[in-house]
């Protein structure tokens, strides 16, 4: 078992906005998993939005994964993406700093470049309530065991009852 790579899963979203607050609810049940499991490697964090500060805190890691709920109309449940280093700050959604700006903040100020990825999950409903829909629930409990295995894999640990191809 590789007990030295540190990963940090990054949710990010606002739950007051239905289907938005994915980022946030997988960060709570990555955690729980974390926990039932003594995965002391992992690292959670969520914020409703990306912020330069970030930068210093992805610097102390391997691997990190950010996860954001996504609106995109050709995204199908979810998909996870390799996140490279942009110096463009503003994303085209409600988030101010990209996932690639704060790899970008992190190899220029502390000459660090972790391996990233963006997990994408599907959403649907974006008003002012909360709660997620059904249908983002479903993408988020599927992404959420993909999520499981690309942790597994990187970490090269198995658990009985979670079957990764």
């Amino acid at each position: 078992m590789n007990r030295e790579k540190k990963v940090l899963i990054y949710g990010y979203g606002n739950p007051g906005r239905r289907d938005d607050g994915m980022g946030i609810k997988i960060t709570e049940m990555a955690e729980e998993w974390k926990k039932a499991h003594d995965l002391y490697q992992i690292d959670i964090d969520s914020n409703y939005q990306l912020n330069v500060e970030d930068a210093e805190k992805v610097s102390r890691y391997d691997l990190v994964i950010f996860v954001d709920a996504s609106q995109e109309a050709d995204l199908t449940n979810f998909r996870l993406t390799e996140v490279e280093p942009n110096d463009q700050k503003v994303e085209f959604t409600m988030h101010a700093v990209s996932p690639a700006y704060i790899i970008h903040l992190c190899q220029k100020l502390f000459d660090k470049k972790p391996q990233a990825r963006l997990l994408s999950i599907k959403g649907y409903r974006w008003e002012f309530q909360e709660g997620l829909s059904d249908s983002a629930l479903l993408n988020l409990e599927r992404a959420f065991i993909f999520l499981q295995c690309q942790l597994m894999n990187a970490l090269d640990i198995e658990f009985s009852g979670i079957k990764c191809n």
